[in-house]
């Protein structure tokens, strides 16, 4: 039997690299010289900082154009809505990693629908682990899960054949 793990995995060095990226180019760029705008990694949570909304808003995007400059996929970011704090607007993003197991569950169910029918599915945590006779149908099931459009970056992983 062969096997490959489905699973939604961050690059936080790249994440980090992004954030770096975007910093520099706040201190640099002169739509954005007094508005005291920073980007930072607070924890688990990535924050942004600006005197208006609109501000807030336009570090978001130059943060996104440095992560899609770094082949991450914008699917990792959970933004949510600037919020006024004192005299700034705050804007709090999560990066999502991991696939919940309603997802896993759905994922499993298209692959069953419209994969070859000898692949196995089995929901691990937060993987998905695809198992088959056939490495011709796991990968078959590898372009399939390649072309989903899904609410997480999916990767392929650990592609094995166990010889019994």
């Amino acid at each position: 039997e062969s096997s490959f793990d489905i699973v939604s995995k961050l690059d936080l060095q790249e994440v980090d690299n992004a954030l770096n990226q975007t910093g520099k180019e706040l201190s640099q760029r002169y739509d954005f010289k007094g508005v005291d705008a920073s980007i930072e990694n607070s924890g688990e949570n990535i924050e942004i900082r600006a005197n208006s909304e609109e501000r807030a808003l336009a570090v978001l995007d130059v943060f996104k154009e440095k992560l899609i400059k770094r082949q991450l996929s914008l699917k990792i970011l959970d933004a949510g809505d600037p919020q006024a704090s004192g005299k700034e607007f705050k804007i709090l993003i999560k990066l999502k990693e991991g696939i919940t197991q309603e997802q896993a569950k759905k994922i499993a169910k298209l692959i069953r629908d419209e994969g070859p029918k000898n692949v196995k599915t089995q929901v691990q945590g937060e993987e998905l682990r695809v198992t088959g006779k056939s490495r011709d149908d796991l990968q078959q099931v590898q372009q399939y899960c390649n072309c989903l459009r899904y609410a997480r970056q999916l990767q392929v992983s650990n592609f094995s054949s166990e010889t019994k």
